[in-house]
């Protein structure tokens, strides 16, 4: 059926429900209920529930009346429709009792609703009726008695919804830390690392600066997320975990990634940090075979250049991969590496230069690129333009570069003449 028919169908329909009473149809109702469900109408359906236990006096659509109203906020409907059943003896006494109990409750009559949550909890002892009186015993500030109920109801439950709320408590209200984090890593040993538990964990982990925890409880986080095949919870907390190895001990990062094979662009970064160019060009080697992406022939270069013991033997290919890079790529670094390699090695400083420039147009103030620039002009014989670059090379970042000192000895020599 169309939407347009199914609304015209409805229109005619509503427009009669109420005409009457010989008319009823329980079918008709209850199908125009569920539809209007469907559409997350839930007023309209409330009203329909409303009708269908009215004439029918079935408490199962009773009981869908008072969910529709709670769901849409109608406590006040709730109390006084429930007030005419609460003597009866019926299978929905318990549901019947909890709504009343979290209506009076969002109404601020707190100790009616004690009252209630008291007598349904009394009747029946399960573990979400002890929830529920718990719930009552934190909105009227007794936090003591409210983790006792909250305790009561995860010990027959284990729910991490129930611990949530327990932990907050004794945490947040009891200034009970060390019982609270012994509840939650229990918990993780036990049962696993679902979201709410694990986020809580590191939140408190997080505020007691406790590395290892946080990263114990990540890791159990992100194979969880990856075993139950949830690939973006996965991603965000791997990148969160890696971030927490990378400021513990970033051998211990590159450990992890070497085993698990998450992330290899990650592990080429952190073998570079390390100083293990070697693997790194391995690894990067690896990755271009396979996919092709051209930045990693930049790398290849790159690494090829810096791990070699002989540099002028391999300069001409490392300087053909940047030319191949470099129709493709409009990268000022890979620009401002080919320039200096052109520059420094004296095969073309005036095109070595025009690299640099452009790189310069991208990232003006990048040091590197001026001590390029500084670097071109000397080999150039413009030893003013060279010496007046590399003053603000040397005014930003000082001496401490070997390359930095060998250039501003050279330029500010020449600059004498």
């Amino acid at each position: 059926m169309s939407s347009y028919k199914r609304y015209l169908v409805i229109f005619i329909f509503i427009t009669s429900l109420f005409a009457k009473e010989a008319n009823f149809n329980e079918d008709l109702y209850i199908l125009y209920a569920l539809e209007y469900e469907k559409q997350d109408k839930t007023n309209e359906a409330r009203l329909l529930y409303e009708k269908l236990f009215e004439n029918t006096e079935n408490y199962e659509y009773f009981t869908k009346y008072l969910r529709a109203s709670l769901a849409t906020g109608n406590f006040k409907d709730i109390i006084k429709k429930v007030q005419k059943h609460l003597d009866k003896d019926i299978p929905e006494k318990e549901l019947i009792l909890r709504i009343y109990c979290v209506s009076l409750l969002n109404l601020n009559d707190t100790n009616k609703a004690l009252d209630v949550a008291q007598k349904l909890l009394a009747k029946y002892k399960t573990a979400l009726n002890f929830e529920v009186l718990a719930n009552v015993y934190f909105v009227k500030k007794d936090y003591e008695k409210a983790a006792s109920y909250f305790e009561t109801s995860y010990s027959m439950s284990n729910n991490s919804n129930t611990l949530f709320n327990l932990v907050n408590i004794l945490y947040a209200y009891l200034n009970k830390k060390p019982e609270a984090l012994a509840y939650l890593e229990t918990h993780v040993r036990l049962y696993g690392c679902d979201s709410i538990v694990c986020s809580k964990l590191v939140s408190i982990y997080q505020e007691q600066n406790n590395i290892d925890g946080i990263i114990s409880v990540l890791k159990r986080s992100y194979f969880t997320y990856k075993d139950g095949r949830n690939d973006d919870m996965a991603n965000k907390t791997y990148k969160l975990l890696i971030t927490y190895m990378e400021k513990k001990d970033i051998n211990e990062a590159i450990a992890f990634l070497e085993k698990n094979r998450i992330d290899e662009v990650k592990l080429v970064n952190l073998y570079k940090r390390v100083n293990q160019p070697l693997k790194a060009l391995k690894l990067v080697r690896k990755l271009y075979k396979e996919d092709g992406n051209i930045d990693f022939l930049a790398q290849i270069a790159i690494l090829e250049f810096e791990t070699a013991v002989d540099k002028k033997k391999v300069l001409d290919n490392v300087i053909k991969k940047f030319n191949d890079v470099l129709t493709v790529l409009d990268n000022h670094v890979y620009q401002n590496y080919l320039g200096y390699l052109l520059i420094d090695y004296d095969v073309d400083v005036k095109k070595g230069l025009e690299y640099v420039e452009s790189a310069l147009e991208k990232a003006p103030n990048n040091i590197a690129y001026i001590d390029s620039k500084a670097w071109a002009y000397y080999k150039l014989g413009n030893c003013k333009e060279a010496y007046k670059f590399m003053k603000k090379v040397v005014d930003e970042v000082g001496l401490s570069e070997s390359e930095i000192k060998l250039h501003w000895n050279k330029i500010k020599e020449c600059n004498k003449k």
